[in-house]
């Protein structure tokens, strides 16, 4: 069979990109920015998401709400319609549509458009419509923002070794906050009238004291209790410092890592930062 004659869906280039016809027009212009058209395609649909997530915003805003009901509700389902055939035209116009869907921007984009149609069922769910914020992140890419792009997965990559070290100093603050709140329980557990009821109550209060909150709607009356919160506040500032020296320490063996080996044996020049 001759290559002019091949469905234009089964033949791709070397980049994904179909060899011609309309599914590769499309293409150029949803997924690329280097081309007018293309540029001019993501600038607009960054603006329909900001426009889209301030009308969500206001429309909480009861005397916004009473003047420009009508309004909020047209430009809600208008830009509900755009996002959809949006997402339906980059299914349509992807090399491997199921791919594109699981990926991070397809499952954004499809959580972008689904509170609208789900409020038809569930009345209020539409304002969940802020993911859309989301979506944004496009803008790394219509910039041309690699820098930032590559600092974002730096920092994932320190998460994600980091993580077993959270999960132990997580569970060391959930055993210390029971215990601390069971002995705040038997302390001022007595004196009804101050909220701690409870070990779940004692326990709430043990949190939000250790975070250094301090909501105060439960305070301690007995002297032996104000000296357990004096002393849960103290360790609280000790507490909210060790999971960022950790993820900090993390960033610091990715970052060192990621240049020692950012040249190729025959390379000129750092992949990262062009030097």
């Amino acid at each position: 069979m001759n290559k002019n004659t091949k469905d234009d869906y089964s033949t791709e280039d070397h980049e994904g990109r179909p060899y011609s016809g309309l599914r590769r027009s499309l293409y150029i212009v949803i997924f690329e920015a280097d081309t007018k058209l293309g540029r001019i395609f993501d600038v607009a649909l960054l603006w329909f998401i900001l426009i889209s997530i301030i009308c969500v915003v206001l429309e909480t805003v009861p005397s916004m709400l009473d003047h420009y009901r009508l309004l909020f509700l047209t430009l809600e389902w208008v830009m509900t319609f755009v996002f959809t055939a949006e997402y339906l035209l980059r299914l349509y116009v992807s090399r491997k549509p199921k791919r594109y869907a699981l990926s991070f921007f397809g499952l954004i984009d499809l959580l972008s458009v689904l509170p609208a149609y789900m409020s038809l069922l569930f009345p209020g769910v539409h304002y969940l419509m802020v993911i859309r914020i989301f979506r944004l992140l496009r803008v790394f890419r219509i910039l041309k923002l690699v820098r930032y792009i590559s600092a974002t997965t730096h920092l994932q990559k320190a998460l994600v070794a980091s993580r077993f070290k959270i999960y132990i100093f997580l569970g060391f603050i959930g055993a210390l906050v029971l215990i601390m709140g069971t002995l705040m329980y038997i302390v001022e557990g007595g004196v009804q009238s101050e909220g701690f009821h409870s070990i779940p109550q004692s326990m709430y209060w043990t949190i939000v004291t250790m975070t250094t909150v301090g909501y105060g709607d439960i305070v301690p009356v007995t002297t032996i209790g104000k000296v357990i919160a004096s002393f849960m506040m103290l360790i609280g500032y000790a507490i909210i410092a060790v999971p960022t020296g950790i993820i900090s320490s993390e960033l610091q063996d990715v970052s060192s890592g990621a240049n020692s080996n950012s040249k190729e044996p025959n390379a000129k020049v750092c992949s990262y930062c062009g030097k």
